[in-house]
């Protein structure tokens, strides 16, 4: 994998993941405020997956940026 295509996942599992936790969020508040008999338990443990697809996706992006850093550092 190259590192142009590595940095594009990294950033498409961020937004992926951000969107994800924004609709469990959203369903979190609608379970307290509007509809009671919906439970907070799989959005809250959805947002705890969605927190860790988006850290690891920075990690992905990390990783990336130091194989570029290493590779001018090299061409240099």
């Amino acid at each position: 994998m190259d590192t142009i295509s590595a940095l594009h996942s990294g950033v498409s599992g961020i937004q992926s993941g951000l969107k994800s936790f924004n609709q469990n969020a959203d369903k979190v508040v609608k379970a307290g405020t509007t509809e009671p008999q919906n439970s907070v338990t799989d959005p809250l443990v959805n947002m705890i997956s969605d927190k860790q697809q988006v850290q690891a996706s920075a990690k992905v992006i990390q990783t990336s940026n130091n194989m570029i850093g290493s590779l001018l550092d090299i061409k240099v």
